[in-house]
């Protein structure tokens, strides 16, 4: 049986940090910045964790 491939788009968006969450980034931040809000920019600027119940698929996919 041959090994199982890292699942290169999702190994650029998603990081695992020390204690095992799966970290993102925000979309909508890269256009139409002059339409959206300062508060709605400031908040998209920052990372997030996903949701336990994501976090099990997305770590199959990048196997860390």
């Amino acid at each position: 049986m041959g090994k199982i491939k890292t699942h290169k788009a999702s190994a650029k968006r998603f990081s695992v940090t020390g204690g095992g969450k799966v970290k993102i980034n925000h979309c909508q931040h890269r256009h139409n910045l002059g339409l959206k809000s300062a508060k709605r920019k400031r908040f998209l600027r920052s990372g997030a964790y996903l949701s336990p119940a994501m976090t099990a698929n997305i770590r199959k996919l990048i196997q860390k």
